[in-house]
Order: C-alpha cells, then sequence, then structure tokens
C-alpha cells in the first residue's frame, strides 16, 4: 500500500494546496481497496473521514 502511495505522489511531483494530495492520495487507495484481500484496520475510520470531509463527491466516488 505504501509503495503505492509513494508512487502516485512521486508521479504527480507536487500539488498546488493540501486537497489535491488528499484527493490523489483518497483516488489510489479508493482504486487499490478492489484489490485488498483484507484491508487494514485503519481503513474504516480513513473513508468515514473522508465521507465527513467530501461529502457528496465521496458518495459519488464510492457508488462509481
Amino acid at each position: 500500500m505504501n509503495s503505492k502511495l509513494r508512487r502516485a505522489v512521486r508521479a504527480r511531483g507536487h500539488f498546488p494546496h493540501d486537497e489535491a494530495a488528499l484527493k490523489l492520495l483518497f483516488l489510489v487507495l479508493n482504486r487499490s481497496e478492489k484489490e485488498w484481500k483484507m484491508p487494514p484496520r485503519e481503513w474504516a475510520a480513513a473513508k468515514a473521514q473522508m465521507a465527513v470531509m467530501f461529502g457528496e463527491r465521496y458518495s459519488k466516488a464510492m457508488s462509481a
């Protein structure tokens, strides 16, 4: 998981603001979640925090 996050951040380079970086990390984690046999313990808490932060945008992404 860490290597996928590092690779995504390294490929992007820099971010105009923190929200852009958080968005990229969410997309990488959301895509890689489908490959996990057993998700990390903290993933449920992280998803709940992202749902609060991104609201409707998060629910659209999760239903897609």
